[in-house]
């Protein structure tokens, strides 16, 4: 039915301007071609004036109304993210600036030098000067901005602080799972060989590797304030992207090639509840990578908390190898048979073990 009605719509609008349209050639052969000619000049005129205006009082309205619903006002939730919002508002108001130049004289020019009796338009063809001028200038500015955003990618994409704890996200259809490294700080290896969804081992993870046996694994993500963190990001099917707005960044997943990021939270969550005056608030991962009909769904949760509550919620966590371990009576031997699936070996071969396994 609402298709009935856009469609219904649609033929609607296009009788009107076609009557419109009719209409027009009926009074410019009354009036004469020329009359007419001259009277849809002062109406163009009027009409470019009327929505520079009104286009102008559109803009300050809309920013005054929705800005405080961005997380602009909120500020940076990252003491990198600080870095990425200057740089975002120079971009706008260089931008911006020229933006608002340009198209006040558009229209003004439009309205000012519209066709007038006894006034002839001034050929002006080429100026070369001009050119270069408005050719260089922006690529400078551009050039600029270029500069400095390579200079803070390469810094949040290269090696972070000493200090800093290790997160590894693993995007997929539809949601997030997050790996925490044990007491060794070493995250265990991964070999898309060893999926095995019946065990439970739905990353991958090569328990062969004595790393990977005090490895966390959650579906939600917490961190401690003040503390850098380093983001491990891999996808197991599509490409997904880790979207963290409030902390200003943002980072692909993608299949086989692990991605890295990393920054240091300022605040934590409760905070930022009171920062933001609502008690709900909630740190959220996004995917800002359209990846299927289940996008919408991968909403992740980032709790962001004291040093004393992270290492107490670390503290409290088990395993992902003991999980398993208890989950699957037999766990040992499913674990088992994946993990044997690494070892070169003819693919026909391989086929048959997952075969047999199933």
């Amino acid at each position: 039915m609402t298709a009935f009605f856009l469609i219904a719509i649609c033929v609607i609008l296009f009788v009107v301007i076609f009557q419109i349209s009719k209409a027009s050639e009926y009074v410019s052969v009354l009036k004469g071609e020329e009359a007419s000619r001259k009277q849809n000049n002062k109406i163009n005129g009027f009409l470019m004036i009327t929505f520079l205006i009104l286009g102008l009082i559109g803009v300050w309205y809309c920013n005054h109304l929705y800005y405080g619903k961005t997380l602009i006002p909120q500020g940076s939730a990252s003491v990198e993210g600080e870095s990425i919002d200057t740089l975002l508002m120079v971009t706008i108001a260089i931008t911006g600036l020229a933006f608002f130049i340009t198209q006040i004289l558009l229209f003004w020019f439009s309205f000012r030098y519209q066709e007038k009796e006894g006034k002839k338009a001034f050929y002006y063809p080429h100026n070369n000067k001009l050119e270069i001028l408005w050719t260089t200038v922006p690529a400078i500015t551009f050039m600029i901005l270029v500069v400095f955003g390579l200079r803070l990618w390469f810094k949040l994409t290269g090696e972070p602080p000493k200090n800093a704890h290790v997160v590894e996200i693993t995007g997929h259809q539809f949601g997030w799972d997050m790996r925490y490294p044990g007491k060794d700080n070493v995250l265990g290896k991964k070999n898309y060989k060893l999926y095995n969804n019946p065990s439970g081992n739905t990353l991958g993870v090569d328990f062969n590797d004595p790393a990977s046996h005090d490895d966390i694994r959650t579906s939600e993500m917490h961190l401690p304030v003040g503390v850098p963190v380093k983001l491990v990001i891999n996808s197991m099917d599509v490409i997904h992207d880790v979207g963290l707005s409030h902390f200003r960044l943002k980072m692909d997943a993608v299949p086989g090639i692990p991605t890295t990021l990393w920054f240091t939270p300022k605040y934590t969550t409760k905070q930022m509840q009171k920062r933001t005056g609502n008690p709900n608030f909630v740190y959220e991962i996004s995917c800002d990578q359209m990846c299927g009909k289940g996008h919408f769904t991968m909403r992740g949760v980032i709790v962001v908390e004291t040093k004393e509550e992270y290492k107490r919620w670390l503290a409290a966590q088990k395993s992902e190898y003991a999980t398993l371990m208890a989950q699957n009576a037999t766990a040992p031997a499913a674990i088992g048979n994946s993990i044997q699936i690494t070892k070169a070996e003819p693919t026909e071969k391989t086929v048959a073990k997952l075969e047999v396994k199933h």
